[in-house]
């Protein structure tokens, strides 16, 4: 195909099987080409839906676990899945109403211990806005 360019240059370029115009068209081509825009737009959309989602899997997620120490005690021992550690998250003891028992932070090692409750009772790992675990007592052994 010949193209002559604004300053009068004639070349040949070789036409793609699939290029705009050709009649041939994938169904579903992202053409940053066409006229109306709208290809550009489908193509800023798919760059921006793959800058997403390395933040998606970078995620980290919330892990922790309790124990029953069999002394009167629980040992709650926490973390993030990317490896993260839980020094200095918050920790809440509630009981049946939702009343807090015992609120206190995670030790360097990310761990807690406190004093078993006489009733029922559930432990709230409070990593923040989406990193928030209930564990109720039934549950800790």
């Amino acid at each position: 195909m010949r193209v002559r360019s604004r300053n009068g240059v004639t070349s040949h370029r070789r036409r793609s099987r699939f290029a705009a115009g050709s009649g041939l068209a994938m169904p579903g081509a992202i053409d940053p080409q066409r006229r109306d825009g709208a290809g550009r737009v489908a193509l800023a959309l798919a760059i921006a839906c793959c800058m997403l989602v390395p933040a998606a899997a970078n995620a980290h997620t919330p892990l922790c676990s309790c124990y029953d120490n069999g002394d009167g005690t629980i040992l709650c021992e926490g973390g993030f899945s990317d490896g993260a550690t839980a020094a200095g998250v918050r920790l809440v003891v509630l009981d049946r109403s939702g009343n807090v028992l015992i609120e206190g932070t995670m030790s360097e090692q990310s761990e807690f211990v406190f004093t078993k409750p006489s009733g029922a009772f559930t432990v709230l790992f409070d990593g923040g806005a989406g990193h928030q675990i209930r564990l109720p007592g039934t549950d800790i052994h």
